[in-house]
């Protein structure tokens, strides 16, 4: 074809390609690719990268693909723990009319979580640790509550393990789904979360050991929440007394997602079957206009 040339040296490379991929038929994967194109290839030169170093990261990048399972997700952790999930997440998802901030999916999530009633617990394991209640309300950026909203949630036990990671959990264990009422309004019952360690046991371990980095994420909860007619919000909310907020592995915790856990000492404020010390969360979630959509869950 008439863009077809032969490659001269090594500083034609780049634009001969970006020239074979305006044969791309959908605009925006041209726009895409042209871009990967671009950094990657001033990526080579700006860090003069020898064949060792190439043939290097190919193998990294091999070892991500060869590390995934239908439980554990190397791809998601990778994009993850390079600040890209968090940035994707923040870039698409601005605050300008006073929506829940966004965090990323995490590698975590799964599809059809049990259907819980307001009120019911996601604790259906034994699995010991102070009780926690939370609770809050659904509404639009218009001060409206979304009725019926739909707040599917999952969270690492008191021990720093989602079930999918812990034999001694039952499947879908501090996992669920919740309707709001017509007020917007939710409330369950769960456990205090631990804080924990991403999964070091692939390439991001040694990724992170190579940049003497810890793999702590600070203790946090996931929502989901969606409802017709709005965004789909995708988010975490971390305990305020966490180590380590300022330096989560994944990039996740800005500060309007810090909220608070309250511990509760007063046993006559306890609800039946709740012993204390047990701990409170109230957070409310503002969403905005657009269609509900849901990502591709990346685990089994």
């Amino acid at each position: 074809m008439g863009s077809d040339r032969i490659i001269d040296t090594e500083a034609s490379v780049t634009e001969v390609v970006k020239a074979a991929l305006g044969r791309t038929g959908n605009p925006r994967l041209k726009e895409i690719l042209s871009a990967f194109v671009e950094h990657a290839h001033a990526f080579v030169r700006d860090a003069n990268l020898t064949d060792q170093e190439f043939h290097a990261g190919l193998r990294f990048l091999a070892a991500i693909g060869q590390a995934n399972t239908d439980t554990h997700n190397e791809a998601v952790l990778a994009a993850d723990v390079l600040g890209i999930s968090t940035l994707v997440a923040l870039r698409n998802n601005p605050q300008s009319h006073g929506q829940t901030a966004y965090a990323l999916l995490g590698p975590f999530w799964r599809l059809n979580a049990p259907d819980c009633a307001c009120g019911d617990s996601i604790a259906r394991s034994n699995t010991p640790g102070p009780a926690m209640l939370v609770s809050g309300q659904v509404r639009d950026i218009h001060g409206q509550p979304v009725s019926g909203a739909l707040i599917d949630v999952w969270q690492a036990s008191p021990v720093g393990l989602y079930e999918n990671q812990d034999p001694a959990q039952e499947p879908m264990n501090l996992r669920g789904k919740f309707r709001a009422d017509q007020d917007g309004r939710y409330h369950f019952r769960t456990v205090r979360p631990a804080g924990y360690p991403v999964p070091t046991h692939g390439p991001i371990g040694d990724f992170l050991k190579a940049q003497n980095r810890h793999p702590y994420r600070p203790a946090h909860i996931h929502f989901m929440v969606s409802g017709p007619g709005h965004k789909t919000l995708i988010t975490q909310v971390f305990s305020d007394d966490s180590e380590h907020l300022a330096s989560d592995v994944v990039f996740g915790v800005t500060k309007a997602l810090i909220g608070h856990f309250k511990r509760q000492d007063d046993v006559a404020s306890a609800p039946a079957g709740v012993t204390p010390p047990f701990y409170t969360l109230v957070y409310d979630f503002v969403l905005e206009q657009g269609t509900p959509d849901f990502p591709e869950p990346p685990i089994k």
